[in-house]
């Protein structure tokens, strides 16, 4: 969620209630910040994956997408361990 300076605030477990809140312009920036919430997840995790030895392939399978849909998303990341030359 964005305060009145356009900065980036961190999402809250009330972002989740507000997500189904009888005001659209509340639910939907609930639902923003739960999917930036949830893109940081899915960064740190793959990072994390990465860097203990998972494959492109076993990340894919975790997260039930393709080993190149992944691979396209955090391939370019630095931590991935591509810059090990690991697939």
């Amino acid at each position: 969620m964005s305060d009145t300076n356009g900065s980036q605030q961190r999402p809250t477990p009330r972002d989740a209630t507000a997500a189904v809140s009888d005001d659209p312009a509340v639910g939907l920036r609930a639902v923003r910040s739960l999917r930036t919430l949830a893109e940081r997840l899915e960064a740190l995790q793959v990072g994390r994956a990465r860097a203990l030895g998972w494959s492109w392939q076993d990340i894919a399978d975790a997260l039930g997408v393709s080993r190149q849909a992944v691979h396209k998303k955090h391939g370019s990341r630095r931590g991935t361990g591509l810059e090990n030359g690991r697939d």
